[in-house]
């Protein structure tokens, strides 16, 4: 065999080797990034954080939580990242919240990972509220909770027609976390007060009529926004928020269907401006209407001291 002859072989098998070995590591890649909890990617201009548990409609745990603060502090601090976004994978859900099962499987026989969930959760809300970078979160789908804080508090929050809204904390015995003190009072008249103690749930357009999100955009353009996003160079808060507009505005789903609860606000103002749980109870049985009924109907929680001081709180 010629010299030439020996230099092709060896070349070629060197070079099937190195191929071999990049798809090898491009499948082991893969393998991880599907079997991580959440994603966290540098797209464009952008910091993006995936929340990948789909089978369990995203959601959150405390190894999630750990890994998603130090990377948004990174990227809060890093003069290549324009904007943070933040998505769930799946088309059913957002997040659908704390992971209760593993917090009440470990209450007794862990209580510090669950004081450390807790604590590390409301941390980054907190820093999520602070970022200094513009936050976008996509509620597409399930958003309750846990998942609502980690939405609300951004700056931008783009929600669907499959987007679906609750703060059922107080059917469980525990008063509306993550924030909820700070952002239901803020809402339109006594809305807050109702979502936060009967765990209402809000669907599509409704999300964003009622102040939770900031926009909304057709689920089938979404892709679409997240890489219209992505493609803008050294992007302002205010080049961000025309993209966002743009979509939102052109957007036609049930843009004239009357908010849900719009024929009884006037009532839920009233009901609800009591001071205590009881008083709100008494206001409802005195009503006796089917829609004040429905919500007696509502789980009670188990601890009404606490839930009276969140409404103290109010």
């Amino acid at each position: 065999m010629g010299l030439w002859k020996v230099w092709s072989f060896t070349s070629r098998f060197n070079s099937s080797k190195r191929t071999n070995t990049i798809l090898q590591h491009l499948t082991m890649s893969k393998h991880t990034d599907a079997a991580a909890e959440v994603l966290l990617e540098r797209k464009g201009c952008a910091g993006v954080i995936t929340l990948n548990r789909p089978k369990f409609l995203n959601a959150l745990n405390l190894s999630m939580i750990q890994q998603i603060y130090p990377q948004l502090k990174k990227w809060e601090q890093d003069p290549e990242t324009f904007l943070i976004i933040m998505k769930g994978a799946g088309e059913k859900a957002f997040c659908a919240g704390g992971d209760i099962r593993v917090i009440s499987e470990n209450t007794k026989t862990n209580p510090k990972m669950v004081q450390d969930f807790f604590r590390e959760e409301y941390m980054l809300n907190n820093a999520i509220d602070s970022c200094l970078k513009p936050y976008i979160a996509l509620i597409h789908g399930i958003t309750m909770g846990g998942g609502v804080g980690l939405s609300v508090h951004g700056q931008f929050r783009v929600a669907t027609e499959k987007s679906l809204f609750a703060m059922p904390e107080t059917a469980i015995g525990l008063f509306p976390d993550v924030g909820g003190g700070y952002f239901l009072p803020r809402l339109q008249g006594k809305l807050g007060y109702f979502l936060a103690l009967t765990g209402f749930r809000l669907k599509g357009r409704d999300v964003y009529t009622a102040g939770i999100a900031t926009h909304f955009v057709d689920s089938e353009k979404l892709g679409m926004l997240e890489d219209d996003l992505l493609a803008l160079n050294s992007p302002s808060k205010e080049n961000i928020a025309d993209v966002l507009e743009t979509y939102h505005t052109k957007s036609k789903i049930d843009q004239d269907k009357s908010f849900i609860l719009e024929e009884h606000m006037d009532k839920i103002n009233s009901w609800f401006s009591a001071n205590t749980v009881e008083e709100i109870i008494e206001n409802l049985q005195q009503d006796g209407s089917s829609f004040a009924l429905e919500q007696l109907k509502v789980p009670p929680v188990r601890d009404n001291a606490a839930v009276n001081n969140f409404v103290c709180v109010f």
